[in-house]
């Protein structure tokens, strides 16, 4: 039964080429594909879950996002083990992208947590965390 799981999540973003091309690649590397796609949106779909970029109009670009403000801190993803955390790090950093916590990585989220931690191209932040050892 689909009861309580996320349905969908939708981000407005600043640009929406950067961040198409930036989420799906990553995305890609956790299974989702390609799902819809229209003049000022696209969005990703695994199994019944999605995940939606919206443009943001061009009235509500003067405010940029922060995750210290009230609303989304970050997104989470289940990696599929500790290599696949280490596969995509390595993957962002040689796309540039730079990684959070970098003096704690890949521990940054305490003793046995094992995750990336980066940021998209609107500074919203996202993780790709490791399963706990034994499941």
């Amino acid at each position: 039964m689909m009861v309580g799981l996320v349905h969908h999540i939708e981000l407005n973003v600043s640009d929406l080429e950067k961040s198409t091309e930036f989420w799906g690649w990553f995305l890609g590397e956790l299974g989702y594909e390609p799902y819809q796609e229209w003049a000022k949106g696209k969005s990703y779909r695994l199994g019944e879950t999605y995940v939606v970029f919206v443009q943001t109009e061009e009235r509500f670009l003067d405010a940029p996002y922060h995750r210290s403000r009230t609303g989304l801190n970050h997104l989470a993803f289940h990696g599929k083990s500790r290599k696949h955390v280490d596969d995509v790090t390595a993957k962002l950093e040689e796309k540039g992208v730079p990684i959070l916590y970098r003096d704690r990585h890949p521990f940054a989220g305490g003793e046995g947590y094992y995750a990336v931690f980066f940021e998209d191209p609107d500074r919203i932040k996202v993780e790709l965390v490791a399963p706990v050892k034994g499941e």
